[in-house]
């Protein structure tokens, strides 16, 4: 009996270590879980304050002949990146809320009314949209041929913006671009990319040379006026650049800073009002100039690494910049005439050049 016992144990046993070793065997052989499709997913969220903003044509006068074009603006932004496989997709949503200086419809200007009478409206708000998706070269082609030294990556780069904004120009702009990128490593975790690109403004509207308003130069479709207010810009060229940088250097205790910035060089599209019988020469042109739109540095302070520790990194950010934009949506900030420039005088409205110093706060989510 007693033998029978130990047979029976041994062979539970020798059956239990089968058992033990098949499920090992199969454990082994399954084949490894799929990478998730999107490698990286950042979603943030920025609430930021820009007190000396401008809008083109915006402005008021003061009795000495003085012109203030700045008007403070709440600036609120929605901001995703994500990296696959094959590349990279961004996307920025931002909404503008402007002061008084920068009114919205019926005024047509700080205090001015459509039928020129003293009003007094809301300040403007302004949505703009943005996104870019880049394919690398490296990940198509498969192969390493396209890094090289600080070279990173060569990729395709196509994109799309959008804007609208409740003031009588009602603008409606939809823009598309499409090139290539360069991406370079920098010292301490950068990273810089340049965009040499194709753009074009294929669509946009101002009420101001609207035929059947006031403010037209004549009544005749396509030459003096537009039928529907809609403006149709030729394609042109485009350079878009953009870095970020740890401020790895300074000590541990005070590794909590980063630098980035951006710029983006847009040539010139065409007559701003899309009417070139009536650009005009000199002050009184109003043929559309090169662009220049940039935040050329900004200084972020990782709040919640400081407050919480490396695990916490980047959950919120506190920083400041400072942000210039020349010849604003392409209007020529020595000429376009009632806009960049008092019609009578030539004297600048200062309203078609941003330069202003802002910051904000920026959470992770």
């Amino acid at each position: 009996m007693a033998y029978r016992c130990h047979l029976l144990a041994s062979v539970i046993i020798v059956q239990l270590s089968a058992v033990a070793n098949a499920a090992d065997l199969a454990v082994k052989a399954r084949p490894p879980a799929d990478q998730p499709f999107f490698l990286v997913v950042d979603n943030r969220a920025t609430v930021s304050w820009m007190p000396s903003g401008t809008t083109p044509g915006q402005f008021s006068a003061g009795p000495n002949g003085t012109v203030n074009s700045t008007t403070a603006k709440q600036v609120y932004a929605f901001t995703h990146f994500d990296a696959w496989a094959y590349g990279t997709n961004f996307v920025n949503i931002m909404m503008l809320k402007s002061g008084h200086n920068d009114p919205a419809s019926p005024c047509i200007n700080a205090g001015v009314t459509i039928n020129f009478t003293a009003g007094y409206c809301a300040g403007a708000t302004e949505f703009y949209g943005l996104f870019r998706s880049t394919f690398g070269w490296n990940q198509i082609f498969n192969t390493n041929a396209f890094s090289a030294g600080p070279l990173h990556n060569v990729s395709f780069e196509i994109g799309a913006d959008a804007e609208t904004a409740n003031i009588f120009l009602a603008p409606a702009k939809r823009q598309a671009v499409a090139g290539l990128q360069f991406a370079f490593d920098l010292p301490y975790k950068g990273y810089f990319n340049v965009a040499p690109l194709v753009s074009w403004e294929f669509s946009n509207h101002n009420a101001f040379t609207q035929c059947g308003t006031a403010f037209a130069g004549g009544q005749i479709a396509g030459a003096s006026c537009n039928a529907t207010g809609n403006i149709r810009y030729r394609p042109t060229w485009a350079v878009e650049a953009n870095y970020y940088m740890d401020l790895g250097f300074l000590p541990p205790s005070l590794q909590f800073f980063s630098i980035s910035g951006r710029a983006g060089w847009y040539g010139t599209k065409g007559d701003s009002n899309g009417l070139p019988a009536l650009s005009g020469t000199g002050r009184f042109s109003t043929a559309s100039a090169v662009e220049f739109n940039s935040e050329p540095i900004r200084l972020t302070f990782d709040a919640s690494k400081a407050a919480m520790g490396p695990k916490y990194s980047h959950l919120v950010d506190v920083w400041v910049a400072y942000r210039y934009w020349q010849n604003k949506f392409g209007l020529d900030h020595n000429a376009a005439p009632g806009v960049c420039t008092i019609a009578a005088t030539g004297q600048s409205t200062n309203s078609c050049t941003e330069k202003t110093v802002y910051s904000g706060i920026t959470v992770k989510f």
